[in-house]
């Protein structure tokens, strides 16, 4: 798998490049956006990891260039900053995933893995229909009614996944291993943001319930 890893910082920079390498992966690294698109561009890779602070053109930057174009790339966001304001500015720009700095090596791999799992290629093609919320997972496009919605790859896999178990509550745990492989525990607001999302852009009535201190689950009624 290839990685483009995108820092100013380079000693961020090169011991990412070296414990990704070290894992199999396949790792070019820029030092800012402008170098980042233009290595995209040369040779596509298969996940992005990039900085938010870079001189020029910075990480949501390059996220908003990609996103803008119709590119679903997964791309995982290295930031310094903990607000959650923040971290809405990354979903919002079209990131996949984030991870705070200093960061842990082995979260950060695992966030990568299943970023590269929810990219690949599913084998069933059969539209998926809750009410008059429609999802295809083969050309990854959603309707509510005849208003085509525009997601995320990762708001795309969330709603996937709730709609293929529509009016079961499915737990917390299990939605973080199921979109994300791994369990962030409870402190974690990565799913709230998210579901958040949905909501905002599924519209009226409201579809996604949340069921407290257990999950959410996908109901027309």
């Amino acid at each position: 798998m290839k990685v483009l890893v995108a820092d100013d910082d380079r000693a961020i920079r090169e011991s990412l490049t070296t414990a990704l390498e070290i894992n199999g992966y396949d790792v070019t690294a820029c030092a800012d956006g402008v170098e980042a698109l233009a290595a995209f561009r040369t040779s596509r890779p298969d996940v992005l990891v990039l900085d938010v602070m870079m001189p020029g053109v910075d990480g949501l930057g390059v996220c908003r260039v990609l996103r803008a174009e119709g590119d679903r790339v997964p791309i995982l966001m290295l930031t310094a900053r903990v607000e959650t304001a923040d971290r809405v500015a990354g979903l919002d720009a079209g990131a996949d995933d984030y991870v705070p700095k200093p960061y842990d090596v082995d979260e950060l791999l695992a966030r990568l893995r299943a970023l590269l799992r929810r990219a690949e290629t599913t084998t069933d093609h059969s539209d998926l229909l809750v009410g008059n919320l429609r999802l295809s997972p083969g050309s990854r496009r959603v309707w509510r009614g005849d208003r085509e919605l525009d997601l995320s790859k990762t708001e795309f896999d969330l709603l996937e996944l709730l709609m293929l178990n529509a009016g079961i509550v499915l737990e917390h745990h299990v939605i973080y291993e199921r979109i994300w492989g791994y369990d962030f525990g409870p402190d974690s607001k990565n799913l709230a943001v998210y579901v958040g999302y949905l909501r905002r852009k599924l519209g009226h009535p409201e579809l996604i319930r949340t069921v407290r201190g257990v999950g959410y689950a996908l109901r027309t009624s």
